[in-house]
């Protein structure tokens, strides 16, 4: 048996508020809709990964998600221009990656990063 796929699943009242974010800020595609659930991802790629932490990182909180993207500086500009400031960061972690933390519209914080 091997593991296929892990989907994280987060209650949002408001799924157009999701699709705001993830789709059209991060790009994302949407690869299901049911009406009542949205999932996005990316054919291309999906890794399989889950993560258990008991701090973020440099002294951070956890985020709910992390999201590698290919070039981090777009993706600080796109999320600043949507209105979703960073909370943390643009910062080099001594682990090797560049990254961010951004609060999602349902109030999630998100860290947004790119290894080095």
């Amino acid at each position: 048996m091997q593991v296929q796929r892990i989907v994280a699943n987060f209650s949002a009242p408001d799924l157009g508020r999701a699709r705001a974010f993830y789709q059209d800020v991060l790009g994302l595609e949407l690869l299901m809709d049911h009406g009542w659930i949205h999932t996005y991802g990316n054919w291309r790629e999906m890794p399989v990964q889950v993560s258990f932490a008991a701090e973020g990182g440099s002294g951070t909180a956890v985020p709910d998600l992390s999201i590698e993207v290919d070039d981090l500086d777009t993706a600080l500009a796109r999320m600043s221009a949507a209105g979703f400031p960073a909370t943390y960061g643009p910062v080099d972690e001594s682990w090797g990656v560049r990254r961010f933390f951004v609060r999602d519209p349902f109030g999630r914080l998100v860290n947004i990063l790119a290894h080095l």
